[in-house]
């Protein structure tokens, strides 16, 4: 069972940047792909960006490329996602989520999901 931590949410002007962190219990996370995934209120989750196991392969939804950022650390099994030019329609509870596959899926079928975090971007 692989368990997920977020960190890194909170309150942010537009404009602004966070970055948030995804801390995995397992070793095996190097044999992953890692998602984040986003719900604001009322609508439905969307996928927002992932990463294949090695970092050589990522996808961004169309509204947040050029802005986001999504990394990963195998040494340290944590993936990132940085956050720039933060618009308040970004505001929403952030998941991280991990699939049981070396290769990253553009649907919501990932098998491990953390918590989730807050992000609010103030206008």
């Amino acid at each position: 069972q692989v368990q997920l931590v977020e960190s890194g949410g909170g309150l942010v002007q537009a404009g602004g940047s966070l970055r948030l962190s995804c801390a995995a219990s397992e070793r095996t996370f190097s044999n992953k792909a890692m998602a984040w995934i986003r719900q604001a209120p009322g609508k439905e989750r969307e996928l927002v960006a992932a990463i294949n196991w090695s970092g050589g392969t990522t996808y961004y939804t169309d509204s947040v490329k050029g802005r986001f950022t999504i990394s990963r650390d195998n040494a340290k099994n944590t993936a990132y996602l940085q956050m720039n030019s933060l618009k308040p329609e970004d505001t929403a509870v952030y998941y991280c989520a991990a699939r049981s596959s070396r290769f990253i899926a553009t649907t919501l079928t990932y098998d491990y999901w953390g918590q989730g975090t807050q992000v609010t971007v103030a206008s």
